[in-house]
C-alpha cells in the first residue's frame, strides 16, 4: 500500500494495514499526531483501510 505523508510530500510502503490504527503504527504515529484522509474523507481510527485505497497521512502538531 503506498500512502503519501505530508507535509513532507513523502511516499512510503506499508504491508498489510488493515485499519488506520494498525497504519499510524506502522508509521510509528499516536491517533493524536495525524489525520488519515481516504478519498477526501477523514478517517477514524476503527475504519478498515484496503490496498487498493488511495491513502494520505497528514501529521498535526501542537502549537501551544
Amino acid at each position: 500500500m503506498q500512502i503519501l505523508i505530508e507535509p513532507e510530500n513523502q511516499w512510503a510502503d506499508i504491508d498489510r494495514a488493515t485499519t488506520v490504527l494498525n497504519l499510524l503504527k506502522k508509521l510509528e504515529l499516536r491517533p493524536n499526531q495525524a489525520i488519515v484522509i481516504r478519498n477526501g474523507e477523514l478517517l477514524t481510527p476503527d475504519r478498515q483501510i484496503d490496498p487498493e485505497d488511495s491513502i494520505t497521512v497528514r501529521k498535526t502538531a501542537s502549537r501551544g
